[in-house]
């Protein structure tokens, strides 16, 4: 899943290089609520369970993969990236299908990927609408 946001690489890459930045835009992940220690977060979701999430180093190379660590089951890699395109950037984020799921399941899964990007692109398009 991918979406365009006009916004410059390194710009893109310093926001996704700070953790609390996602409780702004990714809603699957819950809210962040403090460091577990290192680049391990916890997070705390709707329902109130609280989920670990180990993000990737800080770097300008548009790297933001993060791997989530539920208390009832196994942990979940996501992988994602951000693109230079022009004078904007793509991210992306590669869904994995875990073992077991059904096609609904991942069809729900892609959907809330694809509204938490719109969500990441609103979010920075709109600060950078306030800045002028």
């Amino acid at each position: 899943m991918t979406v365009r946001i006009e916004r410059p690489l390194d710009e893109i890459s310093a926001f996704l290089a700070d953790p609390p930045n996602f409780s702004r835009w990714a809603s699957g992940l819950g809210r962040l609520t403090g460091r577990a220690g290192g680049r391990r977060w916890v997070a705390e979701g709707e329902d109130g369970a609280k989920t670990e999430i180990e993000f990737s180093e800080p770097n300008a190379f548009g790297v933001a993969d993060h791997t989530v660590f539920p208390p009832s089951k196994e942990e979940v890699y996501v992988p994602m990236r951000a693109h230079r395109n022009g004078t904007g950037s793509e991210v992306a984020i590669t869904l994995i299908r875990e073992p077991g799921m059904t096609d609904e399941r991942f069809e729900a899964d892609s959907d809330w990927v694809a509204r938490d990007l719109e969500r990441l692109r609103a979010v920075l398009e709109g600060a950078a609408e306030r800045a002028r």
